[in-house]
């Protein structure tokens, strides 16, 4: 089962994550089929950049958000677009 969530980069007491696709049994810090983004929390407000295009080719193959992921993608919209064309492609 692959799972959209953080890795963890940066120096000690200051975290610097990436948004990856990997499976969910790899380790957090280990190996990942893709990078879709990057999440800096040091900054004030939170830098995130999400390549959109690529979260959402991946949410339809199937891989699950964690759920700070999910809260992260939510606060851009992404997940509702991902709602939207799931009901669009039911009708």
């Amino acid at each position: 089962m692959l799972k959209i969530r953080l890795k963890r980069m940066g120096a000690k007491k200051k975290p610097f994550y990436r948004i990856i696709v990997a499976d969910s049994r790899s380790p957090r810090d280990g190996r990942f089929v893709e990078t879709i983004g990057t999440y800096n929390p040091i900054v004030e407000p939170a830098e995130i950049k999400i390549s959109e295009e690529k979260v959402i080719k991946w949410l339809n193959n199937g891989a699950q958000p964690t759920e700070t992921v999910r809260n992260i993608l939510s606060k851009n919209g992404i997940m509702k677009k991902y709602a939207d064309s799931k009901v669009k492609e039911g009708k």
